[in-house]
């Protein structure tokens, strides 16, 4: 999506988006752009400056968009899940069946963990077999 700076020839100005830099003059063309505020069909674009992100930028953004209290909880959570993965005996594509012996006592209780479609998944949940998915975190957390 492309943004402009817009201004009717009353003086209001305003933002339009459009898919690509033809749109705003087949718009124009067509009588579909008007002045939200007067509906006055003469809209021209006004030069704006180029909005450029730097790394410094990004940084800032990703600075103030996890806090402290959200890096720690990340930190313990992706403990836990270090401690679940070495406590668990990996089943890898044998994980539906395994924990439906599990479930059923057709096999001893341990702690397993491999892979299961969304429709595997399903059948399991339904089955009321206790499963839950262990998420893959960023290494970035800290």
């Amino acid at each position: 999506m492309i943004r402009y700076s817009l201004i009717c020839d009353k003086g209001h100005d305003f933002e339009g988006w459009f898919s690509e830099s033809g749109d705003f003059d087949r718009q124009k063309a067509s009588g579909y752009l008007s002045c939200p505020a007067c509906g006055s069909l003469e809209v021209s674009k006004v030069l704006m400056a180029p909005s450029v992100s730097t790394a410094r930028q990004k940084e800032a953004v990703h600075a103030l968009a996890v806090t402290e209290a959200q890096k720690t909880a990340m930190a313990k959570l992706k403990e836990a899940i270090t401690a679940i993965r070495a406590n668990s005996e990996d089943v890898g594509e044998r994980f539906p069946e395994e924990a439906r012996k599990i479930h059923y006592g057709e096999a001893e209780a341990r702690g397993i963990i491999g892979e299961a479609s969304l429709a595997e998944v399903k059948e399991l949940v339904d089955e009321g077999i206790e499963i839950a998915p262990l998420p893959v975190l960023p290494d970035d957390v800290n």
